[in-house]
């Protein structure tokens, strides 16, 4: 038996985990200080029953349950809190918690508790285990051709057609995050709440498009029921992911050999689409940026170097800053520094030269272009038409 025991504490981790090892030396004990890697180790391993905080730094105990029951619904889950609200009982009974426990915890409680659910899971395996398998080896067997045939790539002699004769019609949903890191945990949760949602409206399955892309295949139960869907959809991601996202679909597809043209041209589509503001700290992020170009812009200023800035993605900052500003990126700098250099210029005791290199052009001429394309005049023309006369124009 696999135990998880997931706290932010180390000494309730601890301490539970020498209770159980006094108790039941024969079980394996896993801890993990947050449900991400709580979520890894529900990966790598054959955990049984998990021991879970309510209130983490992050992702919630509960909300740990939420994602994770439709990937391994087998486990056992025991909630355990320091706080006696009801409404955390009653949510956590409601996922399907076993227990709800009080901080502290009783040995004698808790060794009962264990006892208990290893009775009930040493019984449901014996049911389950061998079923439990073939449907998980057809599912991941089915999901991996689908793969390759939605990505246009050859299946072999597999036969498709128990999928085919399952979905006559169908939609297709995908979701694209934009990161520059490992989505592993971002996966496991998009994957997890599609799922579920594909589940509750019609019948279908996801499966893994390509390293940051997700596919789903639904026959929905009721045609009308897809903007509530894909309106619960994003309504999770945003509240559980912490990377940009998009959610595109097809209309409904009869014929299944549609499905790899349908899929490239939503990638296609894609790129034309702006990523969902996925947290808060979007507006903050775009005044944070807007600050730093107002304070550097007589620097060498870059895209890259203002996202890494508010730490986010170059693409996702360069849609973002244009959605909340109007302007796109490069836009925006030159107009500051068009600006700055028309007030600059009625000074007659400053250069031209010295002008283009205070707003951020070493380059002379470059300057003039740029000035010249935005009003139509040259730097010189444009300081005469204020009557302001320099040693540049002698």
């Amino acid at each position: 038996m696999q135990i998880l025991i997931v706290d932010d504490e180390t000494v309730i981790r601890e301490g539970i985990q020498r209770t159980l090892l006094n108790r039941f030396p024969q079980h394996r004990i896993h801890h993990a200080a947050n449900a991400e890697q709580a979520i890894s180790l529900l990966h790598e391993h054959r955990i049984h029953i998990v021991l879970t905080d309510i209130l983490m730094p992050g992702m919630t105990g509960l909300e740990l349950m939420n994602v994770s029951r439709h990937r391994h619904p087998h486990l056992k889950w025991v909630v355990i809190s320091a706080y006696s609200e009801f409404a955390y009982a009653q949510e956590a009974v409601r996922l399907g918690a076993k227990d709800y426990l009080l901080k502290p915890i009783g040995k004698e409680v808790l060794a009962e508790m264990i006892e208990k659910l290893s009775t009930e899971i040493i019984k449901e395996i014996e049911l389950t285990e061998e079923a439990e398998v073939l449907k998980k080896n057809r599912k991941y067997l089915q999901e991996a051709v689908f793969q390759r045939f939605a990505a246009g790539l050859d299946t072999g002699r597999i036969d498709m057609r128990s999928i085919i004769e399952q979905h006559p019609h169908f939609l297709l949903i995908l979701v694209k995050m934009e990161s520059d890191k490992p989505v592993r945990l971002e996966n496991f949760i998009i994957e997890n709440v599609m799922a579920e949602l594909i589940e509750r409206y019609g019948c279908g399955f996801v499966t893994v498009h390509d390293s940051q892309s997700l596919l789903g295949l639904i026959t929905l139960q009721n045609e009308g029921s897809l903007p509530v869907l894909l309106s619960e959809l994003r309504t999770h991601l945003i509240k559980y992911l912490r990377v940009p996202f998009q959610i595109m679909h097809t209309e409904r597809i009869q014929h299944f050999e549609a499905v790899p043209e349908e899929v490239q041209r939503m990638r296609q589509a894609s790129t034309m689409q702006i990523y969902e503001h996925y947290a808060n700290g979007g507006d903050r992020a775009v005044e944070v940026a807007q600050q730093y170009i107002r304070s550097h812009y007589q620097e060498d200023l870059s895209l890259e170097k203002v996202a890494a800035i508010v730490y986010l993605n170059p693409v996702y900052f360069s849609q973002l800053f244009k959605q909340k500003t109007g302007q796109g990126f490069k836009e925006y700098v030159i107009q500051l520094r068009l600006d700055q250099a028309k007030l600059l210029l009625a000074n007659p005791k400053l250069k031209l030269v010295d002008i283009a290199e205070r707003i951020g052009y070493k380059d002379m001429r470059h300057f003039t272009q740029v000035f010249r394309k935005k009003y139509g005049v040259t730097p010189s023309e444009f300081r005469q038409g204020f009557g302001v006369h320099s040693s540049d124009s002698c």
